[in-house]
């Protein structure tokens, strides 16, 4: 059976950025809203890596990148009272934190969830899995960097959530490779997702990211038609061209927050 899609957002509503991921918060409301009533259901994360039998026609998960504080407001109230739920995959030594770890797209910086947050969500149902620890491009890291990045961002997930929550990655700015998937597996986890043309293997999973152009009520990467094929074209090439944070992060020799911080922030 063919595994349902996932959708990849990031920010919902809140300033406007310089960037391409921000949605609106109204636009995120009629998508969802229109895939409610159109008979669409949302996945949790543990269903979705199941592979259960009714995970097949109009089912999809819902996944959220880096963990804004914002989603507490604009996105997870919707999505309760719409019935559906989400996988929201943490910057886990920024949760409480601003986004120091990224180029400055808005005037401000921007806050992440913090662990009350996410716990509260948590226990409604919503999933949680690692973004890293620090956001830094993977396929650019030497194997120990790599490694370090993973299995601190799991073993605080695992710490403040449970074990649930340590079984999957989105790999940062979906960058992966087989080098980076045989260190995820070393890890221990169980799923891992890149960008829009992942292999189909538990750990490269696909996603299609959902920018700021992609204002219809039925988002591209649940569209089969001419329109949805060419919407995923271009998150796969708008996604390939998202360097300016790691070029940043190189350029700056930027390190990661004290380790001690991650587990009790």
């Amino acid at each position: 059976m063919t595994a349902p899609p996932v959708l990849c957002y990031h920010r919902i509503g809140g300033p406007l950025e310089l960037g391409v991921t921000r949605v609106g918060r109204s636009v995120f409301v009629r998508q969802m809203t229109a895939l409610a009533r159109a008979g669409w259901r949302a996945l949790t994360l543990s269903e979705f890596a199941a592979n259960a039998p009714h995970a097949a026609r109009r089912t999809f998960l819902l996944t959220f990148d880096d963990g804004y504080a914002s989603l507490a407001d604009n996105a997870f109230p919707i999505l309760a009272d719409l019935g559906f739920t989400a996988t929201t995959f943490l910057i886990t030594d920024y949760v409480g934190k601003t986004n120091e770890w990224d180029v400055r797209y808005t005037w401000n910086r921007l806050p992440h969830l913090s662990w009350q947050e996410i716990e509260r969500w948590y226990a409604r149902g919503f999933s949680f899995g690692s973004h890293g620890a620090t956001h830094r491009r993977l396929t650019w890291l030497p194997d120990s960097t790599v490694a370090t990045e993973l299995t601190r961002s799991r073993a605080t997930l695992a710490t403040r959530l449970g074990p649930d929550a340590a079984r999957a990655i989105a790999y940062p700015f979906g960058a992966v490779d087989d080098r980076v998937i045989a260190l995820t597996r070393s890890a221990g986890y169980e799923l891992g997702f890149g960008g829009v043309k992942g292999n189909g293997e538990r750990l490269h999973r696909s996603r299609v990211p959902v920018y700021f152009w992609d204002v219809g009520d039925v988002p591209f990467g649940l569209r089969e038609d001419n329109l949805g094929r060419l919407g995923k074209s271009v998150a796969h090439v708008a996604n390939r061209c998202a360097v300016g944070t790691s070029a940043m992060q190189r350029l700056t020799q930027k390190t990661s927050p004290p380790p001690e911080s991650a587990v009790g922030a």
